[in-house]
């Protein structure tokens, strides 16, 4: 089978590879049809960040099964989204259903082969089914809208609460939406990007320019002085981690959902303002799959395309045969983008005319 192998830093060669190999518990056979790219992707390729070459790529994963499961609960044919993460069995996080916080998990994409190729075998329980109105598009952006739907849920929604997400990409959306579906009434998304606070108006959401001034003080003037009751950091840098802290209101609570590039120093001031505001800083990480039937994975599959929007995101649907060009120009910014998801197989391929004319960041780029 075919497989876009991540050779070395900036070096990828689609080739043929060895079948898959069983993975984890209850292994099952599917044929991979579409993989989102991930800004963590883009940091593999790019500088080396992970675990190792060689390595195929892709975490955000959607396929179709090739057989039926080993319980029988999902058919072949089914279509079906990708939990990335495999716990130990005998972790004391898997047992309580943290698999994302055990120690010496695997993980598609990074620390073994991901999607980037044509088949793959998945733990049962890694298998979520999508709805029958959802395309396989949205099925790749599961993932992605799960790690924001669990961040948001770590701090309380109270009622007429006000939020502000920094950081207009597709996470950072997905997570403003999220704390709507929930129950914000105010939600303030600020990014420097004109087209991406585009995409936020239309997505219904107050936006502030991050490039005109500070965005806590924007959001503390919007806000008569008063900030936010949650602040969601969704850019990855020191200087909007801190801008967050800045913008939260009393017993606010502070979201830390980007990895941050670079170090961040909290001076005195900002010290007294956690202290004396008795904020609350969340940290966060993947998503829970957990229970079966009530996780958040099966709640973003029920929303997704509904009331949570992601084809919208998408700026680019590319063949994994332009793995290459593909990783270039997102690690070199050569061009606009917003979400760009790899077709890998034939359906998803067909899918991608429709989802692109439909999607207002893919508008942005024609």
């Amino acid at each position: 089978m075919k497989a876009a192998v991540l050779r070395g830093v900036r070096d990828i060669e689609i080739t043929e590879v060895p079948q898959p190999e069983p993975v984890g518990v209850d292994s099952t056979l599917v044929r991979m049809d579409a993989v989102g790219v991930c800004g963590s992707d883009v940091l593999r390729f790019g500088v080396g960040k992970g675990y190792g070459f060689p390595l195929v790529l892709g975490h955000e994963m959607v396929a179709t099964l090739v057989e039926d499961s080993p319980s029988g609960r999902h058919k072949a044919g089914a279509r079906v989204a990708l939990f990335p993460c495999i716990p130990r069995p005998e972790d004391p996080m898997t047992e309580i259903g943290e698999f994302a916080l055990g120690t010496e998990y695997d993980y598609f994409g990074s620390r073994r082969d991901g999607g980037l190729q044509e088949y793959l075998r998945v733990p049962e329980r890694n298998l979520f089914p999508l709805r029958d109105d959802m395309s396989l598009i949205e099925g790749a952006l599961v993932e992605p809208a799960g790690v924001a739907l669990h961040a948001v849920r770590k701090a309380p929604i109270t009622p007429n609460a006000s939020a502000l997400v920094i950081g207009a990409g597709p996470i950072g959306l997905f997570a403003a939406q999220w704390l709507r579906v929930l129950g914000a009434t105010r939600v303030i998304v600020a990014d420097i990007d004109g087209h991406k606070r585009a995409l936020a108006d239309e997505l219904g959401f107050e936006t502030i320019d991050a490039g005109a001034g500070p965005s806590d003080q924007q959001v503390l003037e919007a806000t008569g002085g008063r900030g936010v009751d949650i602040a969601v950091e969704a850019s990855g840098l020191a200087l909007t981690f801190l801008q967050a802290i800045g913008a939260a209101a009393h017993s606010g609570h502070v979201i830390l959902l980007g990895d941050l590039s670079d170090d961040a120093v909290l001076s005195k001031e900002a010290v007294s303002r956690i202290l004396r505001r008795e904020l609350v800083l969340h940290g966060t990480w993947n998503a829970k799959i957990t229970p079966h039937g009530h996780s958040e994975w099966d709640m973003v599959i029920a929303h997704l395309g509904r009331t949570v929007i992601g084809t919208d995101l998408v700026s680019h649907i590319v063949d994994m045969a332009d793995a290459q060009s593909t990783f270039t120009a997102l690690a070199d910014r050569a061009r606009w983008s917003n979400k760009t998801i790899f077709a890998v197989s034939d359906a998803a391929r067909a899918e991608a005319a429709g989802v692109l004319a439909g999607s207002f960041s893919a508008g942005v780029t024609r």
